[in-house]
């Protein structure tokens, strides 16, 4: 942001716009460009940064877009996908979600149990949800508080994109730092074992 000022201050002056006006509209762009790009601008965090696999998973108890609340270790016995996004109803953003609608079924035979993290609040949740039929819980994070349990970088307010695969016992089994949003049921299937 501070190799931007110097650029944006010479833009403002030349547009009569603020430097704050100019610096708001670019993280904006910048946030909605990693969405739009499966999390491209946002870098990549380092695995050291990241909860390593094998340690405990950060227990939680989290309000749903539907209502209810979920306490991770009332979901012990399962495997839990554990995935944050930037943002609802953008491009990367509803194509993973619905890459894990249309897995559902094998997902559900497998055992698991998906839930969808993301800053925005309840009712930005339930018109995705809704929207694209989602059959798994999205959870508002709008302060960020469960993205730092779980170390998820923050940028312009959104979450990287990433998964946590949480095993039975509650430990991280497995992380994907970057991911294919197309492709992401089946990386975790492969994982679990299922089909």
């Amino acid at each position: 942001m501070e190799t931007l000022r110097p650029r944006l201050a010479a833009n403002a002056v030349c547009r009569g716009l603020s430097t704050n006006t100019i610096a708001v509209v670019a993280i904006v762009s910048l946030a909605l460009s990693a969405c739009r790009h499966g999390g491209a601008a946002a870098p990549t965090p380092a695995a050291d940064d990241l909860l390593a696999v094998g340690t405990p998973a950060p227990d939680f108890i989290a309000p749903t877009h539907d209502g209810t609340h979920v306490h991770l270790v009332e979901l012990r016995g399962h495997d839990v996908v554990l995935y944050f996004y930037p943002k609802d109803d953008t491009t990367g953003c509803t194509k993973e979600a619905c890459n894990f609608r249309n897995a559902w079924g094998r997902l559900q035979s497998a055992g698991v149990i998906v839930l969808g993290v993301s800053t925005q609040d309840a009712i930005s949740h339930t018109a995705f949800a809704q929207k694209y039929k989602l059959p798994f819980p999205l959870i508002p994070d709008e302060h960020g508080e469960l993205a730092a349990k779980y170390h998820v970088p923050l940028f312009g307010g959104l979450a990287r994109r990433l998964t946590y695969l949480i095993d039975k016992e509650g430990r991280i089994k497995y992380v994907w730092p970057k991911v294919d949003p197309e492709k992401h049921a089946a990386e975790i299937l492969a994982q679990v074992g299922g089909s």
